[in-house]
């Protein structure tokens, strides 16, 4: 369900020329669910169908980037922008902008090797990069540090339980046996890009089975239990990046205009 103003809003209502159809998908989605997707403005939910979509985009490139699958020890990058340390942490360099730090992961990725928290840390920054204000994500990234699941407290990474997956939701495969030798394939992080479609960094864009599957060779020998889909979601903290998004969206082919009519009758908002 969707509520903007604590009012229900009615999708049935959509005129057919709204012209992104990935967000209405994903507005189908949440109005289908049984979980509360509540609003303060109608631009608050604009915003987070947005980012959504730039955090599938921001997994689609980093998938493209060649930049390799690591363990902490072996991790690696640029050194122009990042310091790395001896525990396997990306540290940004002094008088360097965080933006363009992490544009550079995407540009030059074969420099780069992570493990995969790190990579969905990284999909985040560069969904958010393309959300706000350069300005602002300058100033809230300053002290830039890529390092497992640590982030900046701007970044306000939230979890939840639940299985209503949603494009750009953050999600888990746990390997309960895994192999105490390959201690990194205890579990792998990926990034919802449709239904039963994932990134998960070191394994590719693949189906949830075909994750299962791969950490299943990783198992422990006289293992007893695959690996499977948990059933909690990391998301970033939609509503309160909101206040930092660009005065004027991005002009792409599947943007969803501001200019959508609003209307209530009794309890349910109409938008068209």
């Amino acid at each position: 369900m969707i509520k903007i103003h604590q009012k229900l809003i009615d999708l049935d209502q959509l005129y057919t020329e709204i012209p992104s159809k990935q967000k209405l998908k994903i507005m189908k989605l949440m109005a289908k669910s049984n979980k509360v997707y509540e609003y303060g403005t109608i631009g608050e939910l604009e915003f987070e169908l947005m980012m959504r979509l730039q955090i599938v985009r921001a997994a689609v490139l980093l998938n493209k980037s060649g930049a390799d699958f690591a363990t902490f020890t072996t991790s690696r990058c640029n050194e122009k922008y990042w310091r790395l340390t001896e525990k396997g942490a990306f540290v940004l360099k002094e008088n360097v902008l965080p933006q363009t730090a992490i544009k550079d992961i995407f540009i030059n990725g074969k420099l780069y090797a992570f493990e995969c928290a790190t990579a969905m840390v990284i999909i985040f920054y560069k969904a958010v990069f393309e959300s706000i204000e350069k300005a602002a994500f300058n100033r809230l990234f300053s002290g830039l540090i890529l390092f497992d699941w640590k982030y900046d407290e701007d970044l306000n990474l939230r979890i939840y339980d639940g299985t209503e997956f949603l494009p750009g939701d953050c999600v888990y495969f746990k390997n309960p046996d895994f192999d105490p030798s390959t201690p990194h394939w205890q579990g792998e992080n990926g990034i919802v890009l449709d239904h039963d479609l994932y990134f998960a960094h070191g394994i590719g864009i693949v189906n949830g089975k075909l994750i299962i599957d791969f950490l299943n060779t990783k198992r422990k020998r006289n293992f007893s239990q695959s690996a499977y889909l948990m059933s909690f979601i990391t998301q970033v903290n939609f509503q309160y990046l909101s206040q930092f998004k660009v005065n004027r969206l991005r002009e792409t082919s599947d943007q969803l205009h501001s200019n959508l009519i609003i209307s209530e009758i009794g309890s349910k908002l109409y938008i068209g």
